[in-house]
């Protein structure tokens, strides 16, 4: 391939991305994003699509969830690394079905559900986490099989990554150009995540806390702010004084009632 056939593919792969982002311009306009859904109020299953549905029937901003990939290629949602005390990496997705159920009757979800699910409306995000696994070749194998699921779904207006993986981000940066990484893990500058590519960073609020020059460093630098996860008013009330761009949260109709004030 010529160097100039290469610039016009990316060329044409950025605008791509770049049209795809601006073509649903009717996100809903608040800083909620639910953590693993809105499930604590409806005593729902976290990363089910049951709190998937009741984070955009609520109106949030975004859906966080999270993704791993079972021992024969399927990528899942859900938070550990085990499915209700099986071990996702080492059994077949069939495996995990015949397991266990959640809580409210959901067998555990695909990826490719999930992501179908959300696409059905255009006001809620997709805030897609890729676990961290325990090698690099792991976390290549799922990173791939994520970037090929939103692909073949044209997912990506719909989607934002973050991921405690500086290697998974990395890896999104550098291969989907356009996309919308931001970094979990919290022991990163903001001028290194702005010269790496990064979006924005997502870290926990004692980061914040702990360097407080880091929100308005970001600001400055045009990152996205990201705070997880807030579930008191005290925190809530500090962080909307702050003017952080996003709050994570388990409890997202408490933050919804509190800037509709």
């Amino acid at each position: 391939m010529t160097k100039r056939i290469f610039l016009s593919i990316l060329a044409l792969m950025i605008t791509g991305t770049i049209m795809a982002q601006k073509a649903i311009k009717s996100w809903n306009k608040n800083l909620v994003i639910a953590h693993r859904g809105a499930w604590k109020t409806q005593n729902l299953p976290e990363n089910s699509i049951a709190s998937l549905k009741e984070a955009i029937s609520l109106g949030c901003y975004g859906s966080e969830f999270d993704v791993h990939l079972t021992s024969d290629g399927v990528a899942v949602v859900n938070h550990n690394a085990d499915f209700l005390g099986k071990d996702i990496a080492t059994s077949t997705y069939q495996e995990l079905v015949d397991y266990k159920k959640l809580s409210n009757g959901e067998s555990i979800p695909t990826l490719e559900e999930y992501l179908k699910t959300g696409m059905k409306q255009k006001k809620t995000k997709l805030i897609l986490e890729i676990k961290p696994q325990k090698t690099q070749e792991q976390e290549t194998a799922l990173v791939k099989k994520v970037l090929e699921i939103v692909n073949q779904l044209k997912a990506a207006p719909w989607i934002e990554y973050i991921s405690f993986s500086h290697y998974i981000s990395k890896y999104v940066i550098d291969n989907v150009p356009g996309a919308m990484v931001s970094y979990l893990n919290g022991e990163i500058e903001p001028a290194k995540l702005k010269a790496e590519g990064f979006y924005g960073l997502d870290y926990n609020q004692n980061v914040y806390k702990k360097n407080p020059d880091w929100i308005q460093q970001s600001k400055d630098l045009g990152l996205i702010i990201n705070v997880w996860t807030v579930n008191t008013e005290q925190d809530m009330d500090r962080l909307l004084n702050q003017k952080v761009d996003y709050i994570t949260t388990n409890e997202p109709e408490l933050l919804l009632a509190k800037i509709k004030k």
